[in-house]
């Protein structure tokens, strides 16, 4: 039975204080991707109360998401995952706006992109896997101002309590950091903020004859990008209703 009261937000209320609800819901948070760790991120916000959420990813669903991405079932393979993440997003939370965008994040595209949809965005989530990609967003959220915290590597990591927020230029053992850190100097990026692990990645040996593309020695495990979606939700929440560091 439902106590007398009860809301989709009352215990987010508790913690946060309608003040903190209102900031929320009229705040405009950017995922770009929405695989393992974006699709969770996206789950979380909405569950947090933000009111409009604009989610980009160009891939389709697939099997092999099913581990750990929260749009991915059996049901909803071959899907679009932004009309799945938009689903989502409206099944949990009715009044949240989402703009969902079909479309493929390259390096070249990223300024002219973030010019046409990140004008009225609170905060931008970057979840996506190509490094010149996400390279040209953190250079063009440091020139602008624009809030971004982005997801560092995944692959091959085992342990949660290894996962830290911190600029980039302060990490330690993550392969990813490590590319993003030098090319960042190159590019003159002064800061980002990012999630990491400072776990040593698990050794795992390539597939014998496989090409070096088809990247056979990285494996995710089924927690782990959602604890990073979780957490640089959490991370994004709080800034926007004004609890702790912005």
């Amino acid at each position: 039975m439902t106590a007398t009261g009860d809301t989709a937000t009352s215990k987010l209320e508790l913690i946060m204080g309608r003040d903190g609800l209102a900031r929320l819901a009229d705040s405009t948070v950017m995922v770009l991707g929405v695989g393992g760790v974006g699709s969770n991120c996206v789950e979380a916000l909405a569950r947090g109360g933000v009111g409009r959420l604009i989610v980009v990813d160009h891939d389709v669903v697939q099997a092999s998401n099913i581990n750990r991405q929260s749009i991915a079932f059996t049901s909803t393979i071959g899907r679009k995952k932004v009309d799945v993440a938009r689903a989502m997003v409206a099944d949990i939370n009715p009044a949240a706006q989402v703009e969902a965008i079909d479309e493929f994040l390259l390096a070249e595209n990223v300024p002219t992109f973030l010019d046409a949809h990140a004008g009225g965005a609170d905060y931008v989530v970057d979840a996506i896997d190509t490094i010149s990609a996400k390279l040209a967003i953190a250079q063009y959220a440091d020139e602008r101002g624009l809030r971004l915290i982005s997801s560092m590597g995944a692959a091959n990591k085992l342990r949660p309590e290894c996962f830290r927020v911190a600029d980039v230029y302060d990490t330690v053992n993550c392969p990813l950091c490590r590319i993003m850190r030098k090319e960042g100097r190159k590019r003159g990026i002064r800061s980002l903020r990012v999630l990491y692990s400072c776990e040593q990645p698990v050794d795992v040996p390539v597939r014998e004859g496989a090409a070096r593309r088809e990247r056979s020695n990285l494996g995710t495990a089924s927690y782990v990008p959602p604890i990073m979606g979780q957490m640089i939700a959490g991370e994004v929440i709080c800034a926007l209703a004004g609890i702790g560091r912005a």
